[in-house]
């Protein structure tokens, strides 16, 4: 009838008292799937194949209370639940639990806690519903109740992570956790630091050995050094296809180099350090994570190099990681050049803010769309692609889908990842978008704030190499496919280009580009092949006298 009101769409989501008896601060998700396999809430994880979700902010919700996800409530994949086609379905609802921090820097905030792989639907505490199996049809109206009388547990999380890093200490991993005190003070509530460390072999045997170290950059959740297992039963098919693939063979092939006579002796570690908006602080200081570079260099290090055997000269500590931990590498390395010897930077997250993925973070006025020259046409921009150049996602779909997973800059995902480490805090206290996540709009404020302060490393290295330039000569190691997912080698051209043309001094940096059609997380060499070429420069830049018969016994 004409005029008539839409019928009500109305998914009113809870939970009991038994579960959680304080009210919560935090974000409610809707989920809608055709499969139940994996679990919805697993299946939000990538937004290139992400089903519908829908998410909206709750504030102490009480035990028995309702949050209602409505027609108005943001989605992804689709507008908003009244767009959803009508059909069968499998329905989740789950809840991110915040918690509040009142940080040194005067602002209170409400955000996950600190100490996981900030991924909220496998962040044990949160709560989830039982899956239902339900026909939806928005045109008829939505009338449906979900109560989350389920707990996300460790066990949940080490069973999605494949109990990599979570297990206990054996005779070749060690773990650590510290409380930090530096962090614990700006964040208003404890804060730690961890390591997982892969010892070498006949570390218990020789006492007296000291060790060069790698320090390997990478997420909360891929904490083991370069996959190493002693398990062969890992060694599938698919395990041995993907270690060609990627270059770097498999962790149990590393184990059986590392456990042979004769290969290089050192300590392998993994830092953990995330921060309460991504499962990385980056390792650097910063306005919404706070001072994370100076704990890990003033409390981290000194922790692990006082309680293992590490040789604490520059020359025998090495940094080295993949997309976040090649950004980490060369970070490190160019804000502490006299502490740091060499640096392996693998695909790292853009380097140089002229290449931000294809955005021209300077100039471009937008990020979702590049116009034509005379103004007549607009390009959509992407995120993401295959080796072979097909888009998987572009960047307004990827604001969108953060921007449902998490307001304030709470998605927990990259975008506000990145906006949590370069870009300043707002006046309420949560990190400011390099863009607007709606329209794409880039704040040029933000960006000037973020090169102001060092996270265009290519602009750093620029602006500092009369000083940093001469302990960096030789110490620096490029490797990106030509056809990296993400588009990070566009980046790692414009620092080639760059210290191609350094002199005073000349940096001798190598770069190696895989071609044709390689992505992200190629590498020319194996796990092992790397430590020998580590070893090599090493026992290089030894000094005279320095007995290195300790690393080889």
């Amino acid at each position: 009838m004409l005029g008539q009101a839409p019928p009500p769409i109305a998914v009113r989501i809870s939970f009991p008292a038994s579960v959680h008896r304080a009210p919560i601060t935090g974000r409610v998700f809707l989920v809608v799937t055709k499969t139940n396999s994996p679990d919805p809430r697993i299946q939000v994880l990538a937004p290139e194949t992400a089903p519908p979700y829908f998410g909206k902010d709750v504030y102490a919700l009480r035990p028995g209370e309702v949050a209602v996800i409505g027609a108005r409530v943001d989605g992804y994949a689709v507008a908003n639940l009244a767009s959803l086609p009508a059909g069968d379905y499998y329905v989740e609802g789950f809840v991110s639990v915040y918690v509040r921090y009142h940080r040194a820097d005067g602002h209170t905030i409400w955000a996950p806690p600190q100490w996981g792989p900030q991924v909220f639907s496998v962040e044990p505490g949160n709560l989830y519903s039982a899956v239902r199996r339900v026909h939806l049809d928005p045109k008829r109206g939505i009338s449906l109740d979900l109560s989350m009388d389920h707990v996300v547990t460790n066990v949940d999380l080490i069973s999605l992570l494949g109990g990599q890093g979570y297990a206990s200490d054996t005779p070749w991993i060690k773990h650590i956790r510290i409380l930090s005190p530096t962090l614990t003070r700006w964040w208003g509530r404890p804060i730690y630091l961890g390591a997982t460390i892969l010892l070498p072999k006949g570390y218990a045997t020789h006492p007296n050995s000291h060790y060069p170290v790698v320090y390997n950059q990478g997420h909360y959740y891929q904490p083991v050094p370069w996959e190493f297992t002693t398990d062969k039963s890992t060694e599938t098919p698919a395990a041995v296809a993907e270690g060609k693939r990627s270059g770097l063979g498999t962790g149990y092939e590393f184990y059986e180099a590392w456990n042979s006579a004769h290969f290089p002796r050192f300590l392998m570690v993994t830092w953990q350090h995330p921060c309460p908006f991504f499962d990385d602080s980056y390792a650097v200081n910063s306005a919404n994570c706070g001072p994370f570079g100076d704990a890990i260099m003033n409390e981290l290090v000194p922790y692990i190099e006082t309680h293992y055997r590490v040789l604490r000269e520059p020359y025998a500590r090495f940094t080295e990681g993949g997309s976040t931990g090649g950004w980490e590498s060369l970070a490190l390395l160019l804000q502490h050049p006299t502490f740091f010897g060499n640096a392996w930077v693998f695909d790292p997250d853009p380097i140089d803010f002229h290449t931000f993925q294809q955005i021209d973070l300077y100039h471009d006025p937008n990020a979702f769309a590049l116009a034509s020259p005379g103004g007549w046409h607009s390009f959509v921009r992407p995120f993401s692609r295959t080796p072979a150049g097909q888009v998987l996602g572009t960047e307004q779909e990827v604001s969108r889908y953060e921007l449902v997973m998490g307001s304030h800059g709470r998605s927990e995902y990259q975008l506000d990842g990145w906006w949590a480490i370069f870009d300043p805090a707002g006046p309420d206290g949560y990190p400011l978008p390099m863009w607007n996540m709606r329209t794409g709009t880039i704040d040029r404020s933000v960006v000037n704030y973020a090169v102001a302060h060092g996270y265009d490393l290519a602009a750093y290295a620029r602006e500092h190499w009369s000083t940093i330039g001469p302990d960096l000569v030789g110490k620096l190691h490029f490797v990106v496919g030509d056809m990296d997912s993400y588009y990070l080698n566009l980046a790692v051209y414009k620092m080639q280009g760059f210290l191609e043309s350094a002199t005073d001094p000349a940096p001798h940096a190598t770069f190696t580009f895989g071609r044709p059609m390689k992505g992200h997380g190629w590498h020319p060499m194996t796990w092992a092949q790397l430590l020998e070429q580590m070893a090599q420069e090493a026992r290089r830049e030894a000094p005279a006298g320095q007995n290195i018969a300790q690393w080889n016994y």
